[in-house]
């Protein structure tokens, strides 16, 4: 399997049928996974934390939006065995914690859209650290489930600048900074200068604007550790904005 970064967005984000239609060509093109392994910028746990396996419920961790993104049901199978993989695959000095923790939107929206009749086990994961380094570390460590058909994926933004967007409709010109910062992410993620990104709060255009926090931007790094080559240029199958926002997501060979 390849693994995967999307840009996730807020709930609303199904409602946009351009961003549903890159992500349900995406899915098409995959394999079928035999488990998904998320991890979300939603979910910042140290010591590493492993959640629901038996039911896995749903967070809605959000506010201030319509009724009906609150009813969203997303009923898939908990996926026990691979908890007890990720678990196995860590270090001994590298505490696992488990918990019974739901999927958050960072996890679900994107999946109801890629794989809608929720029948495949998923399992999420806490980012148990925002830096770069120690997430590629991490994804290394998982790399070998790609093997065994699980779909690693790191779920965060390509640019979040929410305290400074004016414009709050989905159609909404990107600001400068949003486009500057999607154009350098693009450019070297092109090139496979890994160590270019792990410094963007330095290198990149548009910092500290498109990311005046790190999280949603840190699971990528995840998703490159998992690739087995983070210097590898991976394919870009979703680009533009939403909201002004960089959606720009990729899979890894």
């Amino acid at each position: 399997m390849p693994a995967l970064f999307l840009s996730h967005g807020a709930p609303p984000l199904v409602d946009d049928p351009t961003w549903v239609a890159q992500l349900q060509e995406l899915a098409t093109g995959l394999p079928r996974p035999t488990a998904i392994l998320m991890a979300s910028a939603h979910w910042e746990s140290a010591p590493l934390m492993l959640g629901a396996t038996t039911t896995v419920p749903l967070v809605h961790d959000f506010g201030g939006f319509a009724q009906k993104y609150y009813q969203v049901t997303y009923p898939a199978p908990g996926a026990p065995e691979l908890a007890d993989r990720v678990a196995a695959l860590m270090p001994d000095s590298q505490t696992v914690a488990r918990t019974g923790r739901g999927l958050d939107h960072g996890a679900y929206v994107p999946l109801t859209v890629m794989y809608p009749d929720a029948d495949i086990p998923v399992l999420q994961m806490s980012l148990p650290t925002l830096e770069p380094d120690a997430l590629l570390g991490l994804g290394a460590r998982l790399a070998p489930l790609r093997d065994e058909g699980v779909l690693i994926v790191g779920s965060g933004f390509t640019t979040h600048g929410l305290p400074f967007l004016r414009d709050w409709r989905p159609e909404a010109n990107a600001p400068g900074w949003s486009r500057e910062f999607d154009a350098w992410a693009a450019e070297t993620l092109a090139r496979g200068a890994v160590d270019e990104l792990a410094e963007f709060r330095t290198l990149a255009p548009g910092m500290p604007y498109a990311h005046p926090t790190i999280e949603h931007f840190a699971p990528m790094f995840l998703t490159l550790g998992a690739s087995g080559d983070p210097e590898a240029a991976p394919e870009q199958p979703v680009d533009g904005f939403w909201m002004g926002l960089s959606k720009r997501s990729f899979q890894t060979a």
